[in-house]
């Protein structure tokens, strides 16, 4: 594979899982507050629909090809676990030092400025990774043929 194909393949990838990510922490945020959870349930809350959004994003075409339920949940789960993983590590861990963030509303900017410089910081990661797996053969390599 040429080096600008791996190169849009695995910023595509990374698109893909930030979608999922972003999606997931508004939703998880936007719930807590409406709960009155505390920062721990928030993250916690966040961190795991950021995953469901990812896994349903990619299960998509997958589903649409025909295929089985099994093959499509851990396909979805081999092509995206280590980049979300990434993300949210990142995203989350700066979220909490960035002051301010924590303490912030659902319409504070302080908040939504901390996740997007935390998501940005975490895409370069999140891009390398996706890089490697689908220079082997992994990863977004493995669904590609359905998109």
């Amino acid at each position: 594979m040429q080096q600008e194909d791996l190169n849009r393949l695995g910023l595509t990838a990374t698109l893909h899982c930030l979608t999922g990510c972003v999606i997931g922490e508004v939703v998880g945020m936007m719930l807590a507050t409406a709960f009155g959870w505390g920062d721990v349930a928030s993250i916690a809350l966040a961190v795991g629909l950021a995953f469901i959004f990812g896994f349903a994003l990619t299960s998509i075409p997958l589903v649409k090809a025909g295929l089985a339920a099994g093959t499509v949940i851990s396909t979805a789960f081999a092509v995206d676990a280590l980049s979300i993983t990434i993300m949210e590590t990142i995203d989350n861990a700066f979220v909490a030092v960035y002051p301010g963030a924590m303490e912030a509303g659902l319409t504070d900017p302080v908040l939504y400025f901390a996740i997007a410089l935390g998501f940005a910081i975490a895409f370069p990661f999140a891009f390398m990774a996706n890089r490697y797996l689908i220079a082997r053969g992994k990863g977004h390599a493995l669904v590609h043929e359905y998109h």
